[in-house]
């Protein structure tokens, strides 16, 4: 059956690449172009922990999508806090071209100093800055006239969250003809 909170017909599932949630859905957003369907909330991540968004972020089988303003200094909740964990990812369209960042992150319970890893991950997507001085130099001066510069907060970012130890291993077929073999001790080799 299909999902309800989406509008998919049955079959369908909302399963999109790092392309896609770029391309299609955080450079609409950030454009304020219209999204059709427009099925990724907004939320504010310092109000929830990662277990806590079920229900409110969009599900895309046990991966969660929605909104957010970017730039936070800090991504903390109640109860712990989003720690980066490599460095930034480029995002590459299938012509080469990158439109993004992908920053990812790892959930960390308790304070500061007595942090506990969770299984939780996140994947925060930004969208590059315009790359002609000229747009650059007519945005600054459009921020700086309402008087105030714009700033990483005015920017949106759409965040996917996972817990990674529901998720799935895809094996190839090289993997899978590997794990048969039971005994290699029944593997004959050529001399």
């Amino acid at each position: 059956m299909g999902d309800e909170t989406t509008n998919l017909p049955p079959g369908f599932r909302f399963f999109p690449t790092d392309e896609e949630l770029v391309v299609h859905f955080l450079h609409r957003k950030a454009s304020m172009l219209p999204c059709h369907p427009d099925i990724i909330p907004i939320l504010d991540l310092h109000r929830f922990d990662p277990w806590e968004l079920q229900g409110k972020a969009l599900a895309g089988g046990n991966q969660l999508y929605f909104f957010q303003r970017g730039g936070m200094r800090t991504r903390a909740s109640a109860n712990g806090v989003w720690k980066l964990v490599s460095s930034d990812e480029p995002v590459v369209t299938g012509e080469n071209k990158t439109v993004g960042i992908k920053k990812t992150m790892v959930f960390q319970l308790g304070e500061a100093l007595s942090e506990m890893k969770t299984n939780w991950i996140m994947h925060e997507y930004h969208l590059l800055e315009s790359g002609s001085s000229s747009s650059r130099s007519s945005s600054k001066k459009s921020s700086q006239k309402r008087g105030n510069r714009k700033n990483e907060s005015d920017e949106w970012v759409l965040c996917r969250v996972y817990d990674a130890s529901e998720e799935g291993i895809e094996l190839s077929c090289l993997d899978e003809v590997f794990l048969s073999l039971d005994d290699l001790d029944e593997v004959s080799l050529p001399k």
